[in-house]
């Protein structure tokens, strides 16, 4: 006769347990080196983004010192962040909370 095995507890579909990452976020910060309408340019130039979004990005960097300008995967912003910093913005990432 064949004895039932015991089964442990299934584990809780936590983002852990099912390894997903979360989203991550690029953030472009104030600085005094470079120009509102140069980090305008930037923003259109790196993201096609219109020049009314970037502006408004732009500003957001401006008055309130940094804006999220581009979220992803992990290698997705690592790349967005290389190409800011090949214009001369200072730009990190983060991980989506």
């Amino acid at each position: 006769m064949t004895q039932p095995l015991e089964v442990a507890e299934p584990i809780q579909d936590t983002d852990e347990a099912l390894g997903i990452d979360r989203p991550w976020i690029v953030v472009v910060w104030n600085d005094p080196i470079n120009l509102m309408s140069y980090v305008t340019y930037v923003l259109q130039s790196v993201f096609g983004y219109s020049k009314e979004k970037a502006t408004k990005l732009m500003l957001d960097v401006h008055e309130k010192g940094r804006a999220n300008v581009s979220g992803g995967t992990r290698s997705e912003a690592e790349r967005d962040v290389h190409r800011l910093h090949s214009f001369g913005l200072w730009a990190t990432m983060e991980q989506e909370r």
